[in-house]
């Protein structure tokens, strides 16, 4: 074996087009799974190729409230939680998804790690598939500017369906992964899980709960001083789009946040992280 091969759980010879993948995405009271945040939808699509099979989405009782910034985005209010299961109970029903399939989100960090932590919770050992991320396969397959799910689907035609809901989102992500495998054949001759493993750099690792990291575009700005494009919800309720470069964060009065340089504004700001409802590292 090479010194820089990778190895990977799954068949690395499985044919694209025979290879189960469970498309998923959460909706979430807050921005990280460290901050307390909980899993308040989540939704599943199993295809096989790109074949759907089966699908499922459910809410989740988050046993706290959503923050006015998760809110703004996906629209889910306390009535529509009314009555719904807490993780534990539809755990069972995810994972009869994700067995023995290729773990499939957008931003997969994200998602990953609101699913270590309810699987954490509920004592449920995790999946054992390999992970792929479609914001790292489009950033690689197709060099768009933008590279968020609603701007690839724009970009590349599809129909999206209903933006920042759980089902919505993974039927959108999953249009956006046939997408990219007709890419990555055509111009790579991309047609093994192995080779596309290998093409995005190998699987993304799954996270350990008790050591959840900040949400992803902000731990990686801080690491290699970048910047992140941001919707923000002030304490008046309106909502602007920043470009900022993270300078660090700080926790005050229960609440945690980030201090970084706004270009709009020109100078240092600080902004309350729950009541930021959109993150994306700028490329």
């Amino acid at each position: 074996m090479a010194a820089n091969e990778m190895i990977y759980r799954c068949d690395p010879d499985q044919p694209l087009a025979e290879t189960n993948f469970a498309v998923f995405d959460v909706e979430t009271t807050g921005l990280s799974p460290a901050y307390g945040d909980r899993v308040c939808e989540v939704a599943c699509v199993r295809l096989t190729g790109e074949l759907e099979v089966e699908r499922f989405e459910s809410f989740v009782d988050p046993g706290r409230s959503l923050s006015l910034g998760a809110a703004a985005v996906n629209g889910i209010t306390p009535d529509m939680l009314a009555g719904a299961p807490p993780f534990s109970d539809v755990a069972g029903r995810l994972l009869s998804l994700l067995d023995g399939a290729v773990l499939v989100a957008h931003n997969a960090p994200f998602d990953l790690g609101f699913l270590a932590m309810e699987l954490e919770i509920a004592h449920v050992p995790p999946p054992e598939g390999e992970v792929l991320d479609t914001l790292t396969l489009a950033r690689r397959a197709f060099r768009f500017p933008r590279n968020g799910l609603q701007a690839l689907a724009r970009a590349l035609q599809i129909e999206a369906a209903t933006a920042h809901r759980a089902l919505g989102d993974a039927c959108t992500t999953a249009e956006v992964l046939a997408r990219i495998l007709w890419e990555v054949e055509a111009r790579w001759g991309v047609r093994t899980l192995g080779q596309l493993l290998d093409f995005q750099g190998g699987s993304i690792p799954y996270p350990f709960p008790q050591s959840l990291p900040l949400p992803p575009p902000i731990a990686e700005a801080l690491q290699c001083n970048g910047q992140v494009r941001m919707r923000y919800v002030d304490a008046r309720g309106q909502e602007t789009v920043r470009l900022v470069r993270p300078l660090h964060v700080r926790e005050q009065r229960g609440y945690l946040y980030l201090v970084a340089h706004c270009h709009r504004a020109g100078e240092l700001r600080t902004f309350r992280l729950d009541r930021v409802v959109e993150l994306a590292a700028e490329d």
